[in-house]
């Protein structure tokens, strides 16, 4: 028989919870043709100064590889949703730019999304989805 301590129920509560959300937030994000990796590259790029990052920093906010965040960013260039730049100081350091389609996609996707995470934190009040944050940061 195992032991299953109250750490190891809680990361393995944590995926399943993980799994949960990315099924109700990719369901939603599909009808806007672009996954829950995708919005968050496109809600990164909005976050940062000119909408313009190292692809480095993005793989390293959204939790990629840098290899992983390349091959995710090809489709999303070939689709007009980002645009790679030239990096004026060192031509050795890719970037990439949310294009002006990027943005409009983001910005009605971000409606879906909202409805999606409603429904996903309802059971919950305002004081309880606070505190979950403050754990959640407490572990990140």
């Amino acid at each position: 028989m195992f032991t299953v301590t109250l750490a190891m129920q809680l990361v393995m509560d944590l995926s399943s919870l993980q799994s949960k959300i990315l099924k109700r937030i990719d369901s939603q994000l599909s009808l806007h043709g672009i996954s829950f990796t995708e919005f968050m590259v496109m809600y990164t790029l909005s976050s940062a100064n000119n909408h313009t990052m190292r692809r480095i920093e993005l793989a390293e906010s959204i939790g990629l590889s840098a290899s992983g965040v390349t091959r995710l960013l090809l489709p999303m260039a070939k689709t007009g949703l980002v645009e790679k730049e030239v990096n004026p100081r060192d031509a050795r350091v890719s970037l990439v730019k949310l294009s002006d389609a990027g943005h409009r996609l983001l910005t009605e996707a971000l409606t879906g999304f909202g409805h999606a995470t409603q429904g996903l934190t309802q059971s919950l009040t305002a004081s309880q989805v606070q505190q979950f944050l403050k754990l959640i940061h407490k572990l990140l």
